[in-house]
C-alpha cells in the first residue's frame, strides 16, 4: 500500500512534531552507531525552541501522512542539514523525497554543489543519492562525514 506523502515547508506550528521525529531517529536509528552521551548532546540541538530558530535561518521541509509529521529536512545555503525519518516510516522513500525537494530548492537559488554533513548512520542514504565522502569532521568523538553533490 502505498502512503499518500506530501512534502512541503514547515510551519511554526510544526516544531514540537519535527523536534519528536528527529529525536525518535536519533535514540532509534543513530543510536546503533554512536554512544548514548553523543546521541543526548546532539538532542540538545533539535528542542521545540531550537526548531523554530531553524525555521527562520533555512527552508525546512517537512513530510506528511496523513497530518502525521514523519519526516523533516532542511538547507541552509548550499548545506542539507537536519535529515530525518521517524523511524516506524524508514526505507519506504520519505527520505529521497525530501532530499528532492531540498535539491529543487537549492537548485532555485543557485547552487551548484551541494554539501551535507553526514552522520556515519545516513553515509549509505546519502552515498545512494550520489553523494561522495570528501573528508571526516570530529566534534569530540562525534563523527561527522562531509559529503558533496553536483546538481544537474
Amino acid at each position: 500500500m502505498a502512503l499518500e506523502l506530501t512534502v512541503r515547508r514547515a510551519s511554526d506550528d510544526e516544531a514540537d512534531a519535527v523536534s519528536r521525529v528527529i529525536v525518535a531517529a536519533l535514540r532509534e536509528t543513530n543510536a546503533r552507531d554512536y554512544a548514548p552521551d553523543i546521541i543526548a548532546r546532539v538532542e540538545q540541538s533539535f528542542s521545540p525552541s531550537a526548531m523554530l530558530q531553524f525555521f527562520r535561518k533555512r527552508q525546512v521541509f517537512v513530510a506528511i501522512v496523513g497530518n502525521q509529521v514523519v519526516g523533516t529536512a532542511s538547507l541552509d545555503g548550499a548545506t542539507v542539514r537536519s535529515v530525518f525519518v521517524d523511524p516506524a516510516f524508514q526505507s519506504g522513500g520519505i527520505g529521497r523525497r525530501l532530499m528532492a525537494e531540498v535539491e529543487e530548492a537549492a537548485w532555485a537559488d543557485g547552487v551548484k554543489i551541494l554539501t551535507v554533513p553526514s552522520s556515519v548512520t545516513a553515509e549509505p542514504f546519502y552515498s545512494k543519492l550520489g553523494f561522495r565522502a570528501v573528508r571526516d569532521s570530529f566534534h569530540g568523538d562525534e563523527r561527522t562525514i562531509i559529503m558533496e553533490r553536483s546538481l544537474r
